[in-house]
Formats: C-alpha cells, sequence, structure tokens
C-alpha cells in the first residue's frame, strides 16, 4: 500500500513541476514484469505486471558535452508483491523518421527485492524459494533501458520500452540474476 501511495503522491505532483518548465515530457504504462530476453534462467520467476512512470527533465546546458541526455526519475510498482524499484538517470534521444525516434537510457535505481537465499548455500530449503524469486545480490542497480517513440497527436506520444536490471559485478559481488522487462507507456510532452 505504502507504493501505491508514493507513485500517486508522485504523480500529482506531476502537473506542479511541469508548470515551472523544468519537466519535459512524463511517462505512464505497464510492463511485463521478468521476460526471456536472453539468459532466460530466471525469467518468469515473478509475478505480475509493474505500473511504470517516469519523469523526463529539460537536458541542463552541462550535459551538452554528452549529446545532450535528459535527466529522469522513475518508478516501477510490481502489482504482485515482488519487485518494485525507483531511481534515476539520463536518457538520450535520437530522431531516425517523422514521428519515430530512438531512446537508450542508463541510469542507477534501489529496489525492494531480494538480496540471496536466506538459507546457507545447498540447502535444500532454497529449492522452494529460487522457483519463485530472483535474487539480485545487491539492493543497488544499473538500470539500461532503450525504447521507441512514437509521436501522436499534439503533446501524446507512445513508447515500447525494455529495461534490464543488474549490479554487473560492479555495484555488488556475487549473485547476479537481474531483470528484464518489456512494456508500452503513454508520454505526455509539456513543450508541445
Amino acid at each position: 500500500m505504502r507504493r501505491i501511495s508514493l507513485l500517486t503522491a508522485a504523480l500529482a505532483a506531476m502537473p506542479m513541476m511541469a508548470s515551472a518548465q523544468i519537466v519535459d515530457e512524463v511517462r505512464l504504462g505497464v510492463v511485463a514484469h521478468n521476460v526471456c530476453v536472453l539468459g532466460c534462467d530466471n525469467a518468469g520467476k515473478e509475478g505480475g505486471p509493474n505500473v511504470n512512470g517516469e519523469i523526463v527533465f529539460n537536458s541542463p546546458e552541462f550535459l551538452r558535452l554528452i549529446w545532450s541526455p535528459r535527466p529522469y526519475v522513475m518508478g516501477s510498482v510490481n502489482t504482485a508483491g515482488d519487485t518494485s524499484f525507483g531511481g534515476a538517470g539520463l536518457n538520450w534521444n535520437w530522431d531516425f523518421a517523422q514521428g519515430w525516434s530512438l531512446e537508450p537510457g542508463v541510469g542507477y535505481v534501489v529496489h525492494d527485492g531480494e538480496l540471496d537465499f536466506p538459507f546457507p548455500q545447498g540447502d535444500p530449503r532454497n529449492a522452494p524459494i529460487s522457483e519463485s524469486k530472483v535474487f539480485f545480490g545487491s539492493r543497488d542497480l544499473f538500470r539500461t533501458s532503450l525504447s521507441l517513440n512514437k509521436d501522436l497527436a499534439g503533446p501524446w506520444g507512445v513508447q515500447l520500452m525494455y529495461e534490464h536490471l543488474s549490479h554487473g559485478q560492479i555495484l555488488g559481488s556475487g549473485r547476479n540474476q537481474g531483470l528484464d522487462s518489456i512494456g508500452v507507456r503513454v508520454r505526455y510532452a509539456f513543450g508541445e
């Protein structure tokens, strides 16, 4: 319930921030949680879709040195009570056709999922738990993303997105099962 309250508060604050011309775009959608993309040993272990929201800010002048990415803050709440997460990062946006763009992103998130087995390695009591839980090995994770954006009428657009969470043996060590999600979000651009 606390997760839903935090997401609701963030969504309610969006119009206020947008009026200050700080916010460039807001996004809200649903993503399939823990799907098989590559290396599917852990795919499907957790259930439910995630409600995913993102606030994208205008690119500050100092980021021109790295092709003007737009900073973002995001949250993803799992509807089945499994791993939820939130964080911040940078998105680059490259137009490739009229009304179409590709958007790679990189960021940092903190999650509320499992870190490691509750029992010592090799203990048979871990077997049923490992069938339904992803073990991340670190509370801190990298978030990489890739989205295909399509502009619609006026300020509206849609987005097909993919995201991957992992500590990459940099933010943690040992267990690193990671998580892949794919989904669709609606976009609203305030500058349109």
